[in-house]
């Protein structure tokens, strides 16, 4: 039997400890310490029995870790992944990669020069959800892919904000939680060339969004409309839909509709439609629900970061492929900003 694999955890907030809580429950890891200069992440490393540090980079000159999983701001996933790549500990970051395309590239040079692997946790790749409706478009079931809709309309409650910079720019909901969604289109549709998007603050009066409408061009010709609110009640968001996440009721609507030549597909509720015989709009259309097996996707997030630190997997989610979802939210908010239509991978050669 191979040894236990020994991960810390950097960032002790809400996600952090989740973390924390998936390692102690993991066959394949332990904890081997936390980095959070907090003084209520102290007290919880030492409730914990587990070693604690102010700095990151103390824990890795002290702890010498296998791995490190980066639950910081989003200002300090890059320093804290370049010092991982200089300490050659591979290293889990949260979502976005960095806070800029720009600096994400920095980092995407440092893991090329260094070797050494960084995964990122857009966690929803590893829902088995998401993996059946990518199987689904790639292997033609939908036959050509023509349009895509995605929805994210929920009501956040008003002590949510708060936290002051969930009021600012980059507190919104395109950054936070259409990041997500944006991931999940590319992992199951391919690249997105082409956006363009409105965005309104009328709801609270914040100096960030509340809602958005996205126009999208992928690269394979299909065009998709995402819809954004988060100040409305509604069913329609992953959140909401997938059970991925026991705090959220679950409701039995979709948010995504995958349309294609020879059929369509609503995602998570995985209803597929199509006709049986000659197509047609007088024909009867069937319906077929898709039943992938169900596990909670964070664990299994976690077993993949285990086996990339032993040689066995490659990053399901490279700094490089995470880059391209971070371009496609910047590119929401110029387009927005501009009203032009933008690229992602201009986003990118600009950046460079």
């Amino acid at each position: 039997m191979s040894a236990r694999m020994r991960i810390a955890v950097a960032g002790a907030g809400l996600i952090g400890r989740r973390h924390v809580e998936l390692i102690a429950a993991s066959p394949d890891c332990e904890l081997s310490g936390i980095a959070d200069p907090s003084p209520a992440a102290k007290e919880y490393a030492q409730a914990r029995n587990t070693p604690w540090y102010a700095d990151h980079r103390a824990l890795l000159e002290q702890e010498k870790p296998d791995g490190l999983i980066i639950a910081s701001p989003n200002t300090l996933h890059l320093p804290m992944a370049l010092d991982c790549a200089a300490a050659g500990v591979p290293a889990l970051i949260e979502k976005p990669v960095t806070d800029t395309v720009a600096t994400a590239q920095r980092l995407c040079a440092a893991a090329k020069r260094t070797g050494v692997p960084m995964l990122v946790g857009h966690h929803r790749r590893h829902n088995p959800i998401i993996k059946a409706a990518r199987e689904a478009v790639a292997t033609g079931r939908l036959g050509q892919l023509t349009a895509v809709v995605g929805l994210w309309l929920l009501r956040k409650p008003d002590d949510y904000f708060e936290v002051a910079w969930r009021r600012e720019q980059g507190g919104g909901p395109l950054l936070i939680n259409l990041i997500h969604d944006i991931d999940n289109l590319r992992f199951i549709c391919g690249e997105i060339a082409e956006v363009q998007a409105l965005t309104s603050n009328r709801a609270r009066g914040f100096a960030v969004e509340d809602t958005a409408a996205l126009l999208l061009r992928f690269a394979g010709g299909a065009l998709g409309t995402v819809t954004v609110s988060d100040a409305t009640p509604a069913p329609w968001s992953w959140e909401l839909t997938s059970g991925e996440n026991a705090a959220y009721p679950k409701q039995d609507q979709p948010c995504y509709i995958f349309s294609g030549t020879a059929g369509s597909l609503s995602v998570p509720n995985m209803e597929l439609w199509s006709y049986a015989q000659q197509p047609g709009w007088y024909a009867p259309l069937s319906r077929e629900t898709v039943a992938p097996a169900a596990f909670d996707p964070l664990v299994e997030q976690l077993r993949h970061f285990c086996a990339v630190i032993a040689g066995r997997e490659q990053p399901l989610i490279s700094a490089e492929d995470a880059m391209g979802t971070l371009a496609v939210v910047e590119a929401v908010s110029e387009a927005a900003r501009t009203g032009q239509t933008i690229s992602p991978g201009r986003i990118m050669e600009q950046a460079a």
